[in-house]
């Protein structure tokens, strides 16, 4: 098991100040309030029965509620906080509070032209200047570039192009699926952009194998612990994001849901800060089939919750996406054995795939 600590995304608002074109910006779900009503000692009280918790601030776009961040981080004893940020606001973040957070997912696409593509004119330069800042004032920890993979990618050139900038650096890159909110409804388009996602995995995969001969482990998330995964054997006890077993949403009313993304749908609330403990939440919805059927679940842990109990695009599209996630399995299995050779030889130190170390944010399987 990886992350053994709960890890809660603390939903600081639902409005957003930007409208990209897999999201759409602020969200409107009847019963769920744009800011935070509750009492932030409410939730400390909550929390402060797990004193393990990791606590990553979300949206919306979390910056937009600033001081309610800064009120939770004052209050609330956790053991790690993140932040998940379009990074628009990164330059008002207090430097106190902005080096306490463990990690930092900044959503930026790849190159000024895809980046701004999917978000809107001029937000590259705005991400790039503001994480340049934060670097500049000291920011040391994890900044992890976070990517939207959409039709307008390309998955090679987006993640290298991320991996080699130099001002500012980012750690990591890990990219999500434009899949459930994306323009692409064709099934041709849909086969022709995911083959095009797969050869793109291949060269990565190569590539990522060139670099542990040098012994460095590039920053690319998934790789990493999948790799570390298929190598140890370890199986992977639940969906790598931890939805619905370790990991949970903690919505603007005091609602808490399996994951922040879809707050309408049926199967997600499960608790609520002000009646429920963190312990009574563990394991309380685990995923089914096709996922629990298959295989790789033992690497890929069932890719992703929401997927697994929608379906919205249907059980072939489904299938197709696995696929996908299956052809990276199969690229990184190619480079296990070299990688065993390389640690017994001492290139590489034994734990140099231990990536992350908690529950970031990184949901791992794309």
């Amino acid at each position: 098991m990886r992350f053994p600590d709960l890890q809660f995304h603390v939903v600081l608002t639902e409005r957003c100040n930007l409208s990209c074109g897999y999201c759409g910006g602020t969200r409107h779900v009847e019963g769920i309030p744009l800011d935070v009503t509750y009492d932030v000692g409410k939730l400390a009280n909550f929390i402060s029965h797990d004193p393990e918790a990791v606590i990553g601030f979300y949206g919306g776009e979390p910056l937009l509620a600033l001081e309610k961040m800064y009120e939770i981080m004052d209050r609330v004893q956790a053991k790690a906080f993140t932040l998940q940020t379009n990074a628009t606001h990164l330059d008002e973040v207090d430097p106190s509070y902005l080096n306490r957070l463990d990690a930092i997912l900044v959503s930026i696409d790849g190159g000024k032209e895809v980046t701004d593509a999917n978000r809107h004119e001029g937000v590259y330069d705005t991400v790039i200047r503001n994480c340049r800042l934060i670097r500049s004032n000291g920011y040391g920890n994890d900044l992890v570039a976070r990517m939207a993979f959409s039709r307008r990618g390309n998955i090679y050139r987006d993640v290298t192009y991320l991996l080699d900038l130099s001002d500012p650096t980012f750690d990591h890159v890990h990219w999500q699926l434009d899949i459930f909110w994306s323009e692409i409804r064709d099934e041709h388009e849909v086969e022709e952009w995911l083959a095009r996602y797969d050869q793109g995995i291949t060269k990565l995969v190569r590539d990522f194998g060139g670099y542990l001969k040098k012994g460095v482990v590039p920053g690319i998330v998934p790789f990493t612990p999948i790799l570390r995964t298929l190598i140890t054997g370890e199986p992977v006890p639940h969906i790598w994001c931890g939805s619905g077993r370790d990991s949970f949403a903690i919505m603007t009313g005091g609602r808490i849901d399996v994951c922040p993304i879809a707050p309408e749908l049926s199967y997600s609330p499960v608790g609520d800060i002000r009646n429920s403990t963190p312990e009574s939440l563990r394991d309380i919805l685990p995923v089914g089939e096709p996922c629990s059927l298959c295989p790789d679940k033992w690497v890929c842990g069932g890719r992703c919750l929401f997927a697994n109990k929608t379906n919205f695009w249907g059980r072939k599209w489904f299938e197709r996406v696995c696929a996908s996630t299956r052809h990276m399995i199969r690229e990184l299995e190619t480079l296990v054995e070299p990688t065993k050779k390389l640690m017994h030889e001492g290139v590489l130190d034994a734990d140099a795939l231990d990536y992350p170390d908690i529950n970031n944010g990184c949901e791992i399987i794309p």
